[in-house]
């Protein structure tokens, strides 16, 4: 079964620009957008558990820019 959706002009342009083909349709871009957006392998309890920690290392300020950490090693 099929159905109508309504977009607005902007969306509808930046569909027109994700098409691979000039005739690709509106439902072949948004199943392949879809299907980039699924993660096929959900993140373990360790990287979710690593990245919360790294998120609090960042909210503390424990972090270093590039240019700081070739600072701090002489290189330049």
């Amino acid at each position: 079964m099929e159905t109508t959706i309504q977009v607005k002009k902007d969306l509808k342009d930046r569909l027109n620009a994700l098409k691979l083909y000039p005739n690709e349709s509106y439902d072949s871009v948004i199943r392949r957008l879809s299907e980039l957006a699924e993660d096929e392998e959900p993140l373990s309890k360790e990287t979710i558990q690593g990245i919360e920690e790294s998120l609090k290392d960042i909210r503390e300020g424990k972090v270093y820019t590039t240019e700081e950490v070739k600072k701090r090693l002489k290189i330049d």
